[in-house]
C-alpha cells in the first residue's frame, strides 16, 4: 500500500471498521493525544488538592472535564486520527468533535476558576503560576482574542478558509501542519463558547443577549458550509483523492457523507449551549431578587417603600 502521499504520518492498513476506529495509537506526532491524558491528571490531581483543603468541587464539573479530555483522545490517539488522514468523512467527524464538543466539555469543567483556586498566592516563584493566569486573563491580547469581532469569524474562517483554499492541502501535507490544523480546531472552539458559556472567569464578559447573538450567528454558516460539501460533485482537496483501492471508498461519496456530517454536528452542540445561557440567565435574575429581598429583610422593605413612593409620586405627577 502506497503510504507516500502521507509523508510520515501513520495510516493503518486494514479498512476502518467500528472495532477499529477507536484502538489506540500514539507515535511521535501525537502532542494532542498527550496534552490530553496530561490535562486529565492535572485536572484530577488539582481537585483532590482543593478537598484536602475541604473545599468540595462540583462532580459534575470533574466528570464534563473526564469526557472532555477523552473526547479529546478518541479522536486524536486512535486509529481515527490514522483514517482521517485518507477519509474526508472520519477526518470531519474528527475536526467536529475537536472545534464543538471537546470545548464545551472542557469549558463546563471550569479549569480556570479551577486553577486560580488551587494555585498558591504570594509574592516569589510559588506564586508566578498564578499571577501570569491572572495577568493573561487581564491582558489586552486576551481581550482582543475574546471579542466576538475575533471569535465569530475566526469559527467561521475555520470552516470556509480551510477547506475551500490551498490552505488544507498544505497543512495535510506534514505532520506538523496535521497537529497545529487539530489544535486550531480545539482553540477555535474554546476562545468561540468561552465567553458564551461563561463557566469560567474570562477577558471580557458579555451580556446574556450578546451571548445568544454570538452563539446563533454562526449557525447558518456552518450549515450552509455542510451543504457545500454535501453537494460538491467534485472533489474539493486533493489529500482524500485516492483512499486504497481495497477499501472499496468512492473519494466523492465519501465527502458527501463529510459533508452530511459537518452540516448535522452544528445543531446539537447550539442547542446545548443555548440551554446553558438560558439557565444562568434566569439563574443570574433569580439571585437578583433573592439579593433584593435579603436587602429588605435587613433594612425593613427600606428599598422597596422608596420604589413604591417614587411610583406614586410618578403616578401624582402624571394625573
Amino acid at each position: 500500500m502506497d503510504h507516500g502521499h502521507h509523508s510520515g504520518m501513520w495510516v493503518p492498513d486494514e479498512p476502518p471498521t467500528w472495532g477499529r476506529v477507536f484502538l489506540p495509537h500514539l507515535d511521535g506526532w501525537s502532542v494532542l493525544a498527550v496534552l490530553s491524558l496530561v490535562g486529565l491528571v492535572g485536572y484530577l490531581v488539582a481537585v483532590v488538592l482543593l478537598r484536602r483543603t475541604g473545599v468540595t468541587w462540583p462532580w459534575w464539573r470533574t466528570a464534563s472535564w473526564i469526557v472532555g479530555t477523552l473526547s479529546l483522545f478518541a479522536v486524536t490517539g486512535t486509529w481515527l486520527n490514522g483514517y482521517s488522514m485518507v477519509l474526508f468523512s472520519l477526518h470531519m467527524v474528527q475536526h467536529m468533535v475537536l472545534a464543538m464538543i471537546t470545548p464545551l466539555l472542557l469549558l463546563l469543567g471550569a479549569p480556570v476558576t479551577l486553577a486560580l483556586r488551587v494555585l498558591p498566592r504570594g509574592k516569589g516563584t510559588a506564586g508566578t503560576p498564578r499571577a501570569l493566569l491572572l495577568g493573561a486573563l487581564h491582558s489586552r491580547f486576551g481581550r482582543f482574542v475574546s471579542s466576538p469581532m475575533f471569535t465569530v469569524p475566526l469559527f467561521i474562517a475555520s470552516l470556509y478558509g480551510i477547506y475551500f483554499t490551498p490552505l488544507f492541502d498544505w497543512l495535510m501535507g506534514n505532520p506538523a501542519g496535521h497537529q497545529f490544523m487539530l489544535a486550531h480546531f480545539v482553540v477555535t472552539g474554546l476562545l468561540f463558547f468561552g465567553p458564551i458559556m461563561a463557566q469560567d472567569p474570562w477577558p471580557r464578559n458579555h451580556g446574556h443577549l450578546a451571548r445568544i447573538l454570538e452563539l446563533v450567528i454562526p449557525v447558518p454558516f456552518h450549515a450552509f458550509f455542510g451543504v457545500a460539501v454535501m453537494i460538491a460533485s467534485t472533489l474539493l482537496v486533493d489529500t482524500f483523492a485516492n483512499p486504497p483501492e481495497s477499501w472499496g471508498v468512492d473519494p466523492i461519496g465519501d465527502q458527501t457523507v463529510a459533508g452530511g456530517i459537518a452540516w448535522s454536528f452544528g445543531e446539537l452542540p447550539t442547542v446545548l449551549v443555548l440551554i446553558v445561557v438560558v439557565v444562568s440567565w434566569a439563574g443570574s435574575d433569580e439571585r437578583r431578587a433573592r439579593a433584593l429581598d435579603r436587602a429588605a429583610d435587613r433594612t425593613g422593605d427600606a428599598e422597596l417603600n422608596a420604589y413604591n413612593a417614587r411610583l406614586r409620586a410618578m403616578a401624582d405627577r402624571g394625573a
